[in-house]
């Protein structure tokens, strides 16, 4: 099978980059031919900010240039992890009027919310779910902390709402959890256009020991990372309590500093993902204290394959992926005691902490690994590809004269 790999790389690498290398990589061990239509972020240095607001609600040169790719290379699908913000949604169109079948993947809530992290001063906000015009996220500069970009990523969800884009246009969706599920059937996903395919962790590099005996952060520092609460838990915790900090991020110099002031607490900025592996082979926990919902929680199954048990915020993708008590513990979004708790329960009990690496091992075994995400890919692929395309109508959004085009 020939598969069309569509990706728009944001300018800080992160989980949607990680998981679009991992499918082409699955995709190509069982012999499939890829083929990929990428734009880099990078991009945008030098755009004027008009430039950017016509390309993120229609982009012709994507538009063009993916007809022309299709109709050279012939795929019988094409699966999209990111289009946001250069590529637009114009290529579901560009796909459609090949005869191509489109897949996307949400990794994020951007269909639901600019922000795309249903986040508001640090504290979960629903109030664009479900509103055709997500006019509070204008009003409150949601994405980038600003008005003016805020309108433009609200005006996109809008325009391809009222265009019916996000139903007519794309035949399938990959979403990450349950939780996801749930709130896109909310915010008008049909739900049986949905498929649960979570994420997957390759190579297996085999559960760890916990030897470091200290309990490790790995993500972006940033708010919504919830840095702030399991710093103000560290303060609260024992002397002999050691924390490893992986990444970077708005608010690594809050870590900075409190690696300064505290011993117990390391920083050690961004690292390879062999460097990352390695660390949290050895740690006896991983800590997830985000405070916005999570689409999946990457860092979870990666804690999973090394035996790793997870304490994570209460909320979200999360709260379906930690099994409380068993592969970890779970703890009030944003409560910095209640999370010094779960992680005083971690260590001093040694004999469950042993159970719960069994349990988060097991966990990765059955739900997580290659193979079993493999037989979800290609069989959502299978489907789309047997069904019948819809034809565009001729009037459509791709067409001189039409409202796009005249954009």
């Amino acid at each position: 099978m020939k598969v069309l790999l569509c990706h728009n790389y944001y300018q800080q690498p992160g989980g949607e980059d990680r998981s679009f290398f991992d499918e082409e990589w699955l995709l190509k061990s069982h012999g499939h031919e890829v083929i990929r239509y990428t734009i880099h972020n990078d991009v945008i240095e030098g755009m004027s900010s008009i430039r950017l607001a016509k390309k993120l609600i229609w982009n012709h040169d994507s538009y063009r240039e993916l007809r022309q790719l299709i109709r050279r290379e012939r795929p019988a699908v094409m699966h999209c992890t990111n289009t946001f913000p250069l590529i637009s949604p114009s290529v579901y169109y560009a796909a459609k009027r090949e005869g191509v079948p489109v897949i996307q993947s949400l990794h994020n809530y951007r269909l639901l919310c600019p922000n795309a992290l249903f986040l508001r001063n640090g504290q979960a906000c629903e109030s664009c779910l479900g509103k055709v015009f997500p006019l509070p996220a204008i009003l409150h500069g949601c994405y980038r902390d600003s008005r003016v970009a805020s309108t433009g990523v609200a005006t996109m969800v809008a325009f391809h709402r009222l265009m019916r884009t996000w139903s007519r246009a794309i035949d399938k969706y990959f979403v990450l959890t349950e939780f996801a599920r749930d709130k896109f059937i909310q915010g008008g996903i049909a739900a049986d256009k949905m498929v649960i395919k979570p994420n997957f962790v390759h190579p297996d590099t085999g559960p760890g020991n916990g030897s470091g005996e200290y309990a490790i952060f790995v993500g972006r520092l940033s708010t919504e990372k919830g840095i702030e609460t399991l710093l103000e838990a560290w303060n609260q915790l024992p002397a002999n309590m050691r924390l490893r900090v992986v990444g970077d991020g708005p608010m690594a110099g809050r870590v900075s500093q409190a690696m300064n002031d505290d011993p117990r607490i390391e920083w050690v900025g961004r690292r390879t993902k062999e460097e990352v592996d390695s660390m949290i082979n050895k740690a006896a926990c991983l800590v997830i204290p985000s405070l916005c919902y999570e689409t999946f929680g990457r860092a979870i199954i990666e804690a999973y394959v090394h035996g790793v048990p997870v304490i994570a915020s209460r909320h979200g993708a999360m709260a379906e992926l930690v099994r409380h008590g068993e592969t970890g513990w779970l703890f009030e979004t944003g409560n910095a005691s209640e999370l010094r708790r779960a992680i005083e329960r971690t260590f001093s009990d040694p004999r469950k902490l042993r159970e719960m690496r069994v349990a988060a091992r097991r966990a990765y075994e059955n739900l997580y690994t290659a193979e079993a995400n493999y037989d979800l890919l290609i069989s959502a692929y299978n489907e789309v590809i047997v069904s019948v395309p819809q034809p565009v109508p001729q009037r459509s959004p791709v067409i001189k004269n039409s409202p796009v085009e005249a954009l």
